[in-house]
């Protein structure tokens, strides 16, 4: 176990997890779980959304979608937390 406690063996990160291996914080955070980890190869990631969301409101206002470049932002960051978890001399997030 790195000193963050997140285990290289859990299949699965929850939010207070993902917040122990990056920096992002709401609203920027964009990932709110992790699932079906494959190593340090493959893992799903998954955001919770509501159609009141604030990027909804100016991206085709009668038909949300959540812009592509937030899209590939919250495949970046379940990236970053499938990394970050194994590294052994991992203390805390840096911050920006």
């Amino acid at each position: 176990m790195n000193e963050s406690g997140v285990t290289p063996e859990q299949d699965r990160l929850e939010t207070a997890d993902i917040m122990k291996l990056l920096p992002h914080r709401y609203p920027f955070l964009l990932v709110d779980r992790i699932i079906d980890m494959d190593g340090d190869r493959s893992a799903t990631g998954i955001k919770n959304v509501t159609a009141n969301e604030p990027y909804f409101q100016g991206h085709f206002p009668d038909n949300p979608v959540m812009p592509g470049v937030l899209l590939i932002e919250g495949m970046a960051q379940t990236a970053g937390a499938l990394c970050m978890r194994f590294l052994d001399e991992f203390e805390e997030p840096p911050l920006v």
